[in-house]
């Protein structure tokens, strides 16, 4: 059944819409740096995955957001959609958020609680109960509209969720690649971009977002490798994993650095793969930071 969109809804989107039209942020593809993608491409092959990388079965997005308004982005099939089990949660945590944003959800205690077992321990039971609050096909449609264009035809894709997480069966699968839980790097570090710079939602209700993404209590990929290094880290983050499919992402804070990770790998070994890349992407941010910024850009 064909969803009907409010007419409040309608005027809320256009109204974002011209906003996002004057943003003085820069559009991420648009900003690559050719001195870190360079590095980040040298790291894959010292680590052997050069390979995977060019069958198109690993696919990273980097970004250095210390400066918010001029992004140094490097990516290795970051167009690449995949499927990328529960990361796409994070899609379901920014359709409840723009629910509470304007007045159709509270953000009370349960749905806190629900939205955080979601993001932090990954449940799919209560990702399926958020899912059917925010609505699946009003979070299809959010997903693509010009507000926030997570899943944008033009770059190939984004984020997705077209299944429940569970045994039903899926609703709507994405239109360009036919996968019920997908993303492209680049469309999840837009996500983290978006949210670092109250581009989602509110001000305050980003520092919500930000609360329930912390903290995260499965000790795996991105978060393993970080711990074992730099144990003082503020990890924002949501991973994924179902059979051969691992994915992670994450937004670091560390000695006054930013920077936001995302990582999707279709193999067996993908987990490990993304345990020591974390190490070294976090190596690209900090290492040469004299002549990094020092740079023009």
């Amino acid at each position: 059944m064909k969803m009907r969109t409010s007419l409040p809804f309608c005027l809320l989107l256009l109204f974002s819409t011209a906003l996002f039209a004057q943003s003085p942020y820069p559009v991420l593809d648009r900003s690559i740096d050719q001195h870190l993608q360079t590095r980040l491409q040298a790291t894959l092959n010292a680590l052997g995955l050069a390979k995977p990388a060019a069958n198109k079965k690993l696919a990273l997005a980097l970004v250095d957001i210390t400066h918010p308004h001029s992004p140094k982005v490097a990516t290795i099939n970051g167009g690449q959609m995949m499927y990328a089990a529960s990361l796409p949660k994070i899609a379901i945590l920014l359709g409840a958020f723009e629910q509470i944003e304007s007045g159709a959800m509270k953000l009370d205690q349960e749905n806190r609680e629900l939205m955080t077992l979601m993001i932090r321990n990954s449940s799919n039971l209560a990702a399926t109960t958020m899912l059917r609050k925010v609505g699946k096909e009003h979070l299809a449609e959010l997903l693509q509209t010009p507000r926030y264009k997570l899943y944008d035809r033009e770059r190939n894709g984004g984020l997705w969720v077209g299944k429940e997480y569970g045994k039903s069966p899926a609703w709507r699968r994405d239109p360009l690649h036919n996968l019920s839980h997908g993303a492209t790097a680049m469309q999840v570090a837009r996500f983290y971009y978006l949210l670092e710079t109250n581009r989602l939602v509110s001000a305050e209700l980003t520092a919500n977002m930000k609360e329930i993404l912390s903290k995260p209590a499965i000790n795996h990929k991105f978060v393993k490798g970080l711990q074992e290094v730099h144990p003082d880290s503020n990890i924002y983050r949501k991973s994924g994993s179902w059979r051969q499919f691992h994915a992670d992402s994450a937004m670091v804070e560390r000695d006054g650095r930013r920077y936001i990770a995302v990582g999707l790998v279709e193999n067996q070994a993908g987990g490990q793969w993304l345990t020591q890349l974390i190490v070294e992407m976090d190596k690209l941010i900090f290492s040469g930071r004299e002549h990094y910024w020092d740079r023009a850009t």
